[in-house]
């Protein structure tokens, strides 16, 4: 069987199923794990490098509600490798290729490729693309082997928070963008509240929203995670030294004396796959880090104030 996959998360539930193989393409920005570096690229973006995370938004922000596509697949490859399946999604099309895009390709390829969307807006969603895509790839075993080791990852997290006193849990606030601000939704406040912490910013299930400062101040957060989306720790420096310098943070910091960490948020908080649990784990470490060991290998989340 041939694989397609057009979005990060994907190729890293390909991998984690053990179907690295038989994966034949993928899109432009799947990095993890390193061995599908290489791999025919299969789509591009029309965001320009080296633009401000401010012109960024506006770009996007413009093209959306122009109803044109921030992504465009690479047809001609897409043909050559004649994929059997095809993984994409259709959650974000600020984060990957639309779904839209892929059914219109569809007619244009050899044979009758099987497409799944993958939709996850929480952990067990995450699960489930687990044994989704293991159906369809025929490795059902390996898909219930591997979707119960991530369950018991992320119960082992779970129960130990639950040991820890509410007075103890401090107020969380996932930052996935900083200028402007958008909270951390989907799965993040429940990751918030898996990791021993209490979410203040930012809806379960419910897509990241753009918020006002005022909306931060209010929610007086002990503790704000910057995870930030699309970019690396070494890219998200650039907009924490900005923030930690604003009118906003002083006044944040002086009324609830908030602490900041940055995680790298590409790597492990915005997508949507196996890496989710990772993240569980580098932030109730962060939290709680004699409650909570970071395992080995696993990045700590750098606290900068």
């Amino acid at each position: 069987m041939k694989i397609v996959s057009l979005l990060p998360s994907a190729t890293e539930l390909v991998c984690g199923l053990g179907l690295r193989e038989q994966l034949v393409g993928v899109s432009h920005e799947c990095d993890y794990p390193p061995s599908v570096v290489g791999l025919p690229i299969l789509t591009s973006s029309r965001i320009p490098e080296g633009l401000s995370s401010d012109e960024i938004d506006r770009l996007v922000t413009d093209q959306l509600k122009n109803d044109q596509a921030l992504y465009d697949l690479i047809m001609e490859t897409l043909i050559d490798l004649a994929p059997d399946l095809i993984v994409t999604q259709a959650l974000c099309d600020v984060c990957a290729v639309s779904g839209n895009d892929v059914a219109k390709a569809i007619g244009s390829l050899p044979g009758n490729p099987q497409v799944i969307n993958l939709e996850p807006i929480c952990l067990d969603d995450v699960l489930e693309t687990v044994t989704l895509l293991a159906e369809a790839a025929n490795r059902l075993e390996q898909g219930k082997s591997y979707a119960a080791e991530l369950r018991g990852r992320i119960d082992e997290v779970a129960g130990r928070s639950e040991t820890i006193p509410l007075s103890f849990k401090p107020r969380v606030a996932l930052l996935d963008w900083l200028d402007p601000l958008f909270d951390g939704g989907h799965w993040s406040p429940e990751i918030i509240d898996l990791a021993g912490g209490i979410p203040v910013f930012g809806d379960k299930r419910e897509p990241s929203q753009r918020r006002e400062w005022q909306d931060l101040i209010d929610a007086e957060p002990d503790i704000i995670f910057i995870a930030l989306c699309g970019f690396n720790v070494q890219r998200s420096m650039q907009d924490v030294e900005l923030f930690l310098k604003t009118e906003g943070f002083a006044e944040l910091q002086q009324r609830s004396g908030t602490q900041v960490y940055l995680v790298d948020g590409n790597a492990y908080f915005s997508r949507p796959g196996p890496r989710l649990v990772d993240a569980l784990e580098i932030m109730a470490n962060a939290l709680h880090p004699t409650i909570h060991p970071l395992p080995a290998g696993m990045p700590a989340a750098l606290k900068q104030i």
